[in-house]
C-alpha cells in the first residue's frame, strides 16, 4: 500500500507544482505582455500543460483510490477526491473560458481578451489550491499509517 500511497502523493505534488508554477510565475509574467503576445503565449503553455496536469490528477487519483481501497485510510480518499475534482471543475468552471479564449486569434486580441486571460487566472489558481490540499492529505496518510 504504501508504495501506492507514495505514487499517489508524488502525482499530487507534481501536479500542484505545475499548478503552482503556471499561478504564481507564468501568469504574472505573460500579463506583462500586450494583449496579442499575451493570448499568443497562454495558447502554447495551455498545449504543454494540457495533458501532464490531467495525466498526473488521473493517475494521483487512481493511485490515491487504490492505496485506500488496501488500507482503508480515509484521508487517501479524500486527497484522491479532491484531485479528481480538478477534472470537473476544469471542464465546467474553466473549459468555456478556454474555447472562448482558443477561438481568438492574436491580431484580434485586446482588453476583452486580456480581462478572459485574467478571469482565467484566477480560475487556475483553485487548481492549485486543490492540489496543494490532496498533497497535503496524501502526505498526512502516510504520516499516520507508517
Amino acid at each position: 500500500m504504501n508504495i501506492i500511497a507514495i505514487a499517489a502523493l508524488t502525482c499530487a505534488a507534481l501536479f500542484t507544482g505545475a499548478a503552482g508554477y503556471i499561478t504564481l510565475v507564468e501568469q504574472p509574467a505573460r500579463l506583462q505582455l500586450a494583449d496579442g503576445p499575451l493570448l499568443a503565449q497562454w495558447k502554447l503553455s495551455y498545449d504543454r500543460a494540457l495533458p501532464i496536469q490531467s495525466g498526473l490528477a488521473i493517475a494521483g487519483s487512481l493511485s490515491g483510490m487504490g492505496a485506500w481501497y488496501l488500507s482503508g485510510t480515509l484521508l487517501l480518499l479524500l486527497g484522491s477526491l479532491i484531485l479528481l475534482a480538478n477534472w470537473p471543475f476544469t471542464l465546467l468552471a474553466i473549459m468555456p473560458t478556454n474555447k472562448r479564449l482558443k477561438m481568438i486569434g492574436p491580431e484580434e486580441a485586446g482588453p476583452a481578451t486580456r480581462a478572459l486571460l485574467v478571469s482565467w487566472g484566477r480560475l487556475h489558481a483553485i487548481r492549485s489550491v486543490l492540489g496543494v490540499v490532496s498533497t497535503v492529505l496524501f502526505a498526512a496518510a502516510l504520516a499516520v499509517t507508517g
